[in-house]
């Protein structure tokens, strides 16, 4: 962690949340650290930034983020490795991402020093909250949206970023299950899929709700011209294993470009597993599962990291997959996890130790 003089004024709390959590049953998403970093832009500027107590912020109701969904954020992960150190994992590319969202937002670009100072005090600062590798990890949300107080549908000259830090145990605990919306469509091409604003995540909770009426966790999203092809799965990126070989469909613009989804392809090459970007229509996956050679399908994101699918609904029939302990899903996942929780080598320099 860093030491040292802080970069930013710090007002803490005066009674710390932190004993009063069982970090052996953690949620995912609700329980939420003592600290937040709030920094604003206006008049051409960022200002300082402060670290404060985690809690309500003052907001206009004519703001852009409220009125028009001007408004994007991400999300990482910070494990515990074996020297008692912080690790982040692959913040630069979150980083990077959180600036291409800005970008298709009209927001001014989060300063790189801006982004990281910010991030390393908050986690000095709620050091505490880091779950022991065994339990979870700390998950870091940057928020930036705009704060303009205007119905003008333009973009604003006023912005905040806020990033708070939430200690998360795992998102899902077995396999699931997922099937295939026809009806609705996550993005379209011209479309913001490929960005991760807040406004694509509303859309897909009422396909989401019906799919889980069904019996399934999610959804599968098929695109938004033909509405044959496979694009993500709920909010995770997709992965096939058809005869041998890897198959996700390719950045076209319409689909989200994963952190864990690109370390997933790195360490395929790793491991020697063939693995190609490439469209995988619906009527492809049916007629693989019929000839038996439609092995594995799993999901792939920050929150769960790698989630295997136990059961595909394709439109008039389920497709029972088999969930081997040697599978594709469960050597990704365990080299995944090992590399950001440091008991396998980094060999790639995704860690950022703090």
């Amino acid at each position: 962690m860093v030491q040292g003089t802080s970069t930013f004024p710090i007002t803490r709390v005066k009674n710390s949340r932190r004993e009063s959590v069982d970090f052996d049953n953690l949620p995912f998403g609700t329980v939420w650290s003592d600290h937040m970093f709030v920094a604003d832009y206006a008049d051409g500027a960022w200002s300082r930034g402060k670290i404060q107590p985690y809690g309500p912020i003052e907001i206009h109701p004519s703001a852009k983020a409220l009125q028009y969904a001007v408004s994007g954020f991400e999300g990482f992960k910070a494990h515990r490795i074996p020297t008692g150190e912080c690790a982040v994992f692959r913040p630069d590319m979150n980083r990077n991402r959180l600036n291409r969202t800005a970008q298709r937002l009209m927001m001014p670009e989060v300063p790189e020093e801006l982004f990281f100072d910010a991030m390393r005090e908050l986690l000095e600062v709620d050091k505490d909250w880091l779950p022991d590798a065994d339990q979870g990890a700390l998950y870091i949300r940057p928020s930036y949206f705009g704060i303009t107080p205007t119905l003008t549908v333009a973009p604003g000259d006023a912005f905040r970023l806020v990033i708070m830090t939430c200690p998360v145990g795992g998102y899902f605990s077995d396999d699931i299950s997922l099937t295939i919306t026809q009806e609705y469509v996550r993005a379209f091409p011209g479309g913001t899929g490929s960005n991760k604003l807040a406004g694509n995540y509303a859309p897909t909770m009422l396909a989401s709700a019906l799919a889980q009426k069904q019996g399934y966790h999610n959804v599968v999203w098929l695109d938004g011209v033909e509405r044959r092809y496979i694009e993500e799965c709920g909010v995770m990126n997709v992965f096939f294993v058809i005869d041998g070989t890897v198959v996700t469909p390719p950045l076209e613009g319409t689909i989200l470009p994963g952190v864990n989804r690109d370390s997933a392809i790195q360490l395929l090459a790793d491991l020697g597993i063939p693995c190609e970007e490439r469209r995988v229509s619906v009527d492809e996956l049916r007629e693989a599962a019929a000839a038996g050679i439609l092995e594995e399908m799993f999901g792939c994101g920050t929150a769960a990291a790698i989630a295997p699918v136990g059961r595909l609904g394709l439109e008039d029939e389920d497709i029972t997959l088999e969930l081997r302990s040697d599978s594709v899903a469960n050597r990704l996942k365990a080299e995944l996890f090992g590399i950001q929780t440091g008991t396998i080598e980094d060999r790639h320099g995704w860690l950022m130790r703090l």
